[in-house]
């Protein structure tokens, strides 16, 4: 019965199929049975052509898509007529959501499952209304996608923002120089790169430096003026100008202190006679201007004895200012300068209380005051660049006549290792090199940087021989003496040397003497060349760095980064970042020598050779390893970060 009672419907259901209201309550009232009921549907709803004839405007481009229905409904005939049969009494329902209908009988073809929970919701109804003319089959699988997906993306998003794992401290770094504004050593290193890392670890960092007339324009122009004060200076009887100029990037806000006075000579450092008067008035115009611009950080990071007098004018004249309630850090980065002068020209140019100037703090000796040595007497903490030279500076050897006072404070003494820069210093990015490499294939190309490197300087060109690089400050600091005396050994045939560096004429003179003797086998760069300095990092075998001291040194960290195996005394940071290479497990990542001496420093480059020759194998083991270690300052920033909450645990 059922059969013969569908058969004659076919031919109206192509022409009528759009209005097939029937199909939504076959969904409602059946939906445990089989899907292939909802495609019948379509068919049977001839019965009710009428009531659908108002919408069939709008529903006019609806039944070319209800063509492939009808056909696909054409297999199961057998089941139209319960279908039918249930269409008849429920034409009222239809009336009022005719459109609704169309679509939910179009898609209920290829996902009746998914249709009952749709006619069951019919909010859900209304969503699928504005789509039938675009897609056929697939609004109701692709429309609940969008909805879920949406919400998905905040929730990968919102770990960025927590990824804080400490509270939030304000630090302001005080020192002479930054780079790349100014910089003659590591010192403008540490300025630029430990504040950039601390942004990172949730620390609100301002930078404060002199505004050096040497400062390239192009940083000039685009510093903002903030505004300007007076301020009185020791016992000159003289209010002096103070500017405040702003320059922000990278998170970090550097606030230049401005006085032609003082900053208009064209090097930061000219003699004590002009520096010791600068930095008295740039020490108390910080603390000033932190007070005029009333940000008040929770700590005061100083550095070196250009801002030593931060930690003491904080404790005496701005003591009871908001400053005032600011933590001290001051940091040595090599204690071989003091900022010593005699003690009636810094009572005029500080006009700090007499109590300043005993032995406990400023003075030294019978008629000298020592800026630094009254900084560490009144900085709540003090840290230097490695934990050797820590422990180094509380002996005669290494203590530069502060030893004593060093170990009355060592309760407040810790060294944190430098880092360095990885956006500065990367061989798989850096600009400067022949051909970029990293880990993964620094044993394929490293020797490209060696060709390069060899035709850049003149040098014989050979991919074979062993190459050293010096990249350093031509001084008795750095252990040259040791160098002088060995070069005519080291100078076998196999072995390249490469300096690059000023300083002493001395060392100037020795080195170009050299150059000339050995021809095509030794380069002497008598200049400050930083993208040499790169491409020498790049292209040597091996770097030497026989420091008679070393407070942490740097260029041993960039050497390792860049997969050349540093050739190192054991002292300051050297030692902490420098582990002996043992023949015999293959442990370590340098080559050392432990006394200064230099017969011993030819032993450790002789060591290194052996293996570069006859243990290849394993010498790149240790370029792999040492490119693989973290050199980076985020572990030395996060140790500055837990120092800045031991001293604000609030």
């Amino acid at each position: 019965m059922a059969q013969k009672k569908a058969h004659p419907k076919k031919p109206v259901s192509k022409a009528k199929a759009a209005p097939a209201v029937a199909a939504k309550p076959v969904a409602e009232e059946k939906t445990e049975p089989a899907p292939k009921k909802a495609e019948p549907a379509a068919e049977k709803a001839a019965p009710a052509p009428k009531k659908a004839e108002p919408v069939t405007e709008k529903a006019a481009p609806a039944p070319k898509k209800a063509e492939p229905v009808a056909e696909k409904a054409a297999p199961a005939p057998k089941k139209a007529e319960p279908a039918a049969e249930k269409a008849v009494p429920i034409p009222k329902k239809a009336k009022p959501a005719p459109k609704k209908a169309e679509p939910a009988a179009e898609k209920a073809v290829p996902a009746p499952k998914k249709a009952k929970p749709a006619a069951k919701k019919k909010p859900a109804a209304k969503k699928a209304t504005p789509a039938p003319a675009t897609e056929e089959p697939k609004p109701v699988v692709e429309e609940p996608a969008p909805v879920v997906a949406e919400p998905v993306q905040p929730k990968e998003e919102a770990p960025m923002e927590q990824q804080y794992d400490t509270p939030r401290r304000s630090v302001a770094f005080i020192g002479s120089e930054c780079h790349p504004f100014v910089k003659t050593g590591g010192l403008g290193d540490v300025m630029y790169a430990l504040p950039r890392e601390l942004v990172k670890q949730n620390c609100d960092v301002r930078v404060i430096l002199p505004r050096y007339a040497c400062i390239p324009q192009k940083y000039q122009d685009q510093m903002v003026y903030r505004g300007e004060f007076y301020m009185d200076l020791g016992e000159t009887g003289r209010n002096y100008y103070v500017g405040i100029m702003e320059y922000v990037h990278d998170g970090v806000v550097y606030d230049f202190i401005d006085n032609q006075e003082f900053f208009s000579a064209g090097n930061p450092y000219i003699g004590l006679v002009d520096d010791i008067p600068k930095y008295c008035f740039f020490s108390k115009a910080a603390l000033a201007a932190l007070n005029w611009m009333n940000w008040i950080p929770d700590v005061i990071h100083c550095h070196d004895w250009q801002a030593a007098l931060v930690p003491v004018y904080l404790r005496t004249m701005f003591q009871d200012t908001p400053v005032g309630h600011a933590q001290t850090v001051l940091t040595i980065h090599n204690l071989r300068f003091q900022g010593i002068y005699n003690i009636p020209t810094l009572k005029y140019w500080t006009g700090l209380p007499d109590e300043v100037f005993n032995m406990g703090a400023m003075k030294q000796g019978y008629e000298d005051a020592n800026m630094l040595k009254a900084g560490l007497a009144y900085a709540d903490r003090i840290t230097t660049v490695s934990g050797t030279y820590a422990w180094e500076i509380q002996t005669p050897e290494y203590g530069e006549k502060l030893e004593d006072h060093l170990r009355y404070h060592s309760y407040k003494l810790r060294g944190i290792v430098n880092g360095i820069d990885y956006e500065m210093w990367n061989p798989a990015t850096d600009p400067a090199l022949a051909v970029n490499y990293d880990i993964t294939n620094v044993l394929d190309h490293k020797w490209q940087n060696k060709l390069a490197l060899q035709e850049e300087l003149g040098l014989v060109q050979d991919q074979g021989k062993f190459v050293i690089g010096l990249i350093s400050r031509l001084t008795n600091q750095k252990g040259l003496d040791l160098v002088n005396a060995i070069v005519p050994e080291l100078m076998d045939g196999n072995t390249q040397v490469v300096v690059l560096g000023t300083g002493d004429k001395e060392y100037e003179d020795t080195f170009r003497y050299y150059e000339n003797a050995y021809r095509g086998m030794f380069c002497a760069c008598i200049q400050y060349d930083e993208a040499r300095a790169h491409r020498i990092y790049a292209g040597a075998d091996a770097l030497l760095v026989p420091s008679r001291f070393e407070p942490c040194g740097l260029t041993q960290l960039n050497a390792m980064h860049y997969g050349t195996l540093p050739i190192v005394r054991e002292t300051g940071g050297l030692k902490d970042t420098v582990e002996p290479y043992n023949v015999f497990n293959g442990d370590g990542n340098g080559f050392t020598f432990d006394r200064y001496d230099a017969g011993l420093l030819l032993d450790a480059i002789n060591r290194a050779k052996t293996e570069y020759f006859v243990n290849r194998y394993h010498w790149d083991e240790v370029v792999q390893r040492d490119m693989a270690k973290d050199v980076s300052w985020e572990n030395s920033a996060r140790q500055y970060k837990d120092l800045y909450l031991e001293l604000t645990p609030w």
